[in-house]
């Protein structure tokens, strides 16, 4: 609300339910950006802020308390819950709000509110301005500035407070024990799926029943398509398995990646390629530092990733030139991390004024480098096709350095095959 400041308000709705088929709904997820402002999780309901407003600045809209619909479908907060729980200064049906929000709009200069995924917001936001400009000459003003939130809100969400990561810490050590849970489980002969229901049961043991991201259980050369999600091939022995997966916690997310043997041994060349990955991780996390700037990380894993693959044999010529024409891309095409935090792919500007953006603490982003060897590529010795690898961890920036928050989960040759053969 100091950023919007006294002339301002702002409008931030909740997220809708969902259909999925006839009469049932998806799983409800709250929109990241009125939770992180709210905790309140019910649909059909609006966040607005008003600074300076002497008879309250934060108001909620929300559906009103239902005894009948608190029978089918459970609790939900009401008015007195919104003010008593939620800390709504005051708080309305949302049956009333084209009554209510005009009034609220008088003589304020600026509206900040998400412009791309507001639903009806936007034209419901048109009807009211046009309102206000019909009484002019009754001195009433209406707002002629309308600006995204997001510009706003989503800087605040790059840097997490203590509470924050406290919830992310969780989430990542029951997603570390969950890839533990599915090492152990893997053998030749089981489905993608059976793995995947694993992690799940992991998830939901300890109180997380939703993924924060469809998971991604991709064996042999599955592990080359980057977003496989069908996870329903059976698992074969002397194959890779990668395991992309995390738990949402109090909707802040964990991301991690493991790949390992199916029989729980490395071939020569799965551990070479293996290790390079690994390698590049690592030269990728000692860059994670306050005052690095974000592209850093990526930059050290391309180097080691290219100097490695012409070690092995699979790219051959110069390093810095094969950087610079992105040769390399052939093998490793994505980047290596993005922000994490309650979306998975969180919030954030990845570059400030046209320049790379500094790493601060309390940011967290992941890194995860890889390596895909297509299996029809001819270019590489026979030994490499179908190998795809990837390996990734969540990084939180400290004042001194950085701390792996999914540190729990094991990623080197020798601690997998230990995990694997116990």
């Amino acid at each position: 609300m100091r950023m919007v400041g006294k002339g301002g308000i702002a409008l931030i709705p909740s997220a809708p339910e969902l259909k999925r088929n006839r009469d049932v709904d998806y799983p409800f997820r709250q929109d990241s950006d009125f939770y992180y402002l709210t905790g309140f999780n019910e649909p059909e309901a609006l966040a607005v802020l008003i600074p300076g407003r002497e008879q309250g600045e934060y108001l909620l809209f929300c559906r009103e308390f239902d005894p009948q619909k608190a029978l089918w479908t459970g609790r939900h907060a009401g008015l007195d819950g919104a003010r008593d729980d939620f800390g709504a200064d005051d708080a309305f049906p949302m049956e009333d709000l084209d009554e209510i929000l005009p009034g609220l709009l008088e003589n304020r200069e600026r509206v900040y509110y998400p412009m791309d995924r507001g639903g009806d917001l936007h034209g419901r936001l048109l009807d009211w301005v046009h309102q206000l400009r019909d009484k002019a000459r009754s001195g009433v003003t209406a707002p002629s500035e309308f600006v995204s939130v997001e510009h706003l809100l989503h800087d605040m969400r790059l840097f997490k407070s203590p509470a924050e990561l406290a919830v992310m810490r969780k989430a990542a050590q029951v997603s570390a024990a969950a890839h533990v849970r599915a090492m152990k489980a893997c053998r030749p002969g089981l489905f993608e799926y059976q793995i995947e229901a694993e992690l799940l049961h992991e998830f939901t043991l300890n109180g997380m029943r939703s993924p924060a991201y469809p998971s991604i259980v991709a064996g042999g050369v599955n592990a080359c398509v980057l977003h496989y999600t069908d996870n329903d091939a059976k698992l074969q022995d002397g194959d890779l398995l990668l395991i992309d997966a995390g738990a949402e916690h109090a909707n802040y997310a964990a991301d991690i990646t493991r790949t390992f043997p199916v029989n729980g041994r490395f071939s020569e060349p799965q551990r070479a390629l293996y290790e390079l990955v690994l390698e590049a991780q690592e030269a990728a996390i000692a860059q994670i530092k306050p005052g690095a700037h974000w592209n850093e990380p990526h930059d050290a894993a391309v180097r080691t990733l290219t100097r490695g693959l012409v070690k092995l044999g699979l790219l051959k010529g110069k390093v810095d030139k094969l950087i610079k024409d992105e040769t390399y891309k052939q093998f490793y095409m994505h980047r290596t991390g993005h922000w994490l935090g309650m979306d998975v792919h969180d919030v954030g500007d990845y570059k400030v004024g046209g320049e790379w953006r500094m790493l601060e603490p309390g940011m967290v982003l992941t890194v995860e480098p890889g390596l895909y060897v297509a299996p029809d590529c001819k270019k590489v010795d026979k030994c490499w096709r179908g190998i795809g690898i990837r390996i990734e961890d969540d990084v939180l920036v400290t004042k001194a350095g950085c701390e792996i928050l999914t540190g729990g989960a094991p990623k080197t040759v020798a601690e997998i095959e230990r995990v694997m053969q116990a």
